[in-house]
């Protein structure tokens, strides 16, 4: 029996070693001028696993990394990969006292670190002296170690409350969020990646370790840089152009002074509710793309709810998102039973792509597993359409016993191509409790409070239309590491606004 679950499992590192058998001398990395073809990687690999084990690192270990996207980041990743060591993905835009919780909590058998952020290394864990990221590599041989459950990488949630958790993401849920990823999106070993996003975000490492598993060519890049990208979508295939709502705005300037030949892509763009209807209707059009519907979490990937891809040129009636591939999913109300279709509950998910738990978090993960189903905090409704976002179960307003979800009403205003972006935050109400209160940015100064009030009541119910609007510019929206403009920021501000 031993023998037949042997033979039924696989990891990671054995999957892109089979890639590079089958062609040694495709292309798999890219950074700037320097090019990697997937032999060279695996070899480059075993260098960096053999330092590795050399400096005591073997199955489990954790190895810390603070730094930006480079070859070496990935390679590195690759070779913890090969030893069933996985590497704790640093936020460096983090302050030294936060990186001391995240490095103190995983507590690394090593640290690595780049020259750029080696200063900050040292600041937040000074009882352990940084090793040069870029100067790993040497000879030996190292014994392939790792197993399916094993723990690949760790990221940290970037929760706007409380200090982060350490999600770990196995071997597994990577192999099979590879399988989400290309299933759900259609790609092929011809579609290439951009790791543009920090590889301390799924963004920057999940797919980029997606698309070695499938044969793909990965374009490492140091943030977003409009050339860079331009100039890689006229060499390549790109498969999913991954953008957030403030990528897209500046996808969307280069496109409009220079659309240029390309070589195509697949799919572009994410989180469609959060991004002006106009935005997907335009970039889709000048890149012949549809764009991803999309709603997945760093404990779950791209699932559960990243099926459904709009249209080039559509202005979707719904954006109510569809059930990815490998995936269950239930809507769960307080009372831990199934809502009724049409009513909000609580997504609970299960499948392979899930991570295994947050490090170190015994009580956290027996109350987010409680019943065999990840619980994600997210609050859906499934109507005819699908399932539509309707916010967060612990940021909802309460205004004269009823419950208002932010998303259903920022789905309305963004939906007019006169808003640049825009957000709904709770203030204080003396009649109410509480009520809603929207923070535009617009792109047409033309809009106004009474308009934005009118657009809410031909699309609202009485009591969820906003009680105020507040216009701000928009790069005034205090954002998250990964782009999403922070509530409860943004509640503050209008709290002190109002005082």
């Amino acid at each position: 029996m031993q023998e037949i679950l042997g033979a039924s499992t696989t990891n990671l590192w054995r999957l892109i070693v089979a890639r590079a058998e089958a062609a040694p001398d495709a292309l798999a990395l890219i950074e700037g001028d320097c090019r990697m073809t997937y032999a060279q990687i695996i070899a480059a690999a075993n260098r960096i696993a053999a330092d590795l084990v050399a400096r005591g690192v073997g199955r489990g270990d954790r190895v810390a990394v603070l730094s930006e996207n480079c070859l070496e980041y990935a390679l590195t990743q690759l070779a913890c990969a090969k030893l069933g060591a996985m590497v704790a993905c640093l936020n460096w835009r983090l302050v030294a006292p936060e990186l001391a919780w995240c490095i103190e909590l995983v507590q690394p058998r090593l640290l690595l670190a780049s020259d750029r952020h080696r200063d900050l290394a040292r600041a937040a864990c000074p009882a352990l002296e940084p090793v040069d990221l870029r100067s790993l590599g040497r000879d030996g041989d190292t014994t392939e170690q790792a197993q399916a459950e094993d723990g690949f990488i760790i990221i940290y949630t970037s929760g706007t409350t409380g200090r982060p958790k350490a999600a770990v993401i196995s071997q597994r849920a990577q192999i099979a969020r590879m399988c989400a990823f290309r299933l759900d999106l259609g790609l092929t070993l011809d579609d290439g990646y951009i790791s543009r996003a920090p590889m301390f975000h799924m963004g920057g490492t999940e797919h980029l370790f997606s698309t070695l598993l499938i044969g793909g060519t990965v374009t490492i890049m140091d943030g977003f840089q409009t050339d860079a990208i331009m100039q890689t979508l006229r060499e390549f295939r790109i498969g999913w152009l991954m953008t957030i709502p403030a990528t897209t705005e500046l996808l969307l300037d280069q496109l409009r002074r220079d659309p240029g030949p390309i070589k195509g892509v697949r799919v572009v763009g994410a989180m469609a509710d959060m991004t002006p209807a106009a935005v997907i209707d335009e970039v889709t059009r000048l890149l012949n793309a549809p764009y991803l519907n999309s709603f997945g979490a760093t404990e779950t990937g791209m699932p559960p709810l990243s099926g459904d891809l709009i249209q080039p040129g559509t202005m979707p009636r719904s954006l109510a998102k569809k059930i990815s591939i490998l995936t269950e999913l239930r809507l769960v109300g307080p009372d831990g039973q199934d809502v009724a279709p049409g009513e909000t509950g609580e997504a609970w998910v299960r499948g392979p792509t899930l991570f295994s738990g947050y490090w170190n978090a015994d009580q956290v993960n027996r109350d987010n597993f409680s019943g065999g189903w990840f619980h994600m905090g997210d609050l859906f409704r499934r109507s005819a359409e699908g399932y539509e976002f309707a916010g967060r179960s612990k940021y909802l307003i309460k205004s004269g016993g009823e419950n208002i979800y932010p998303a259903e009403i920022e789905r309305v205003i963004l939906a007019d191509p006169r808003v640049a972006d825009a957000i709904v935050v709770r203030r204080p109400d003396d009649s109410w409790g509480e009520a809603p209160v929207a923070v535009i940015a617009r792109s047409d100064d033309t809009l106004d409070e009474d308009q934005v009030i009118a657009l809410c009541r031909a699309n609202l119910a009485g009591y969820k239309r906003p009680k105020g609007v507040v216009f701000i510019p928009v790069a005034d929206f205090p954002r998250s590491t990964s782009g999403k403009i922070i509530r409860e920021d943004v509640e503050i501000m209008v709290r002190n606004a109002a005082t």
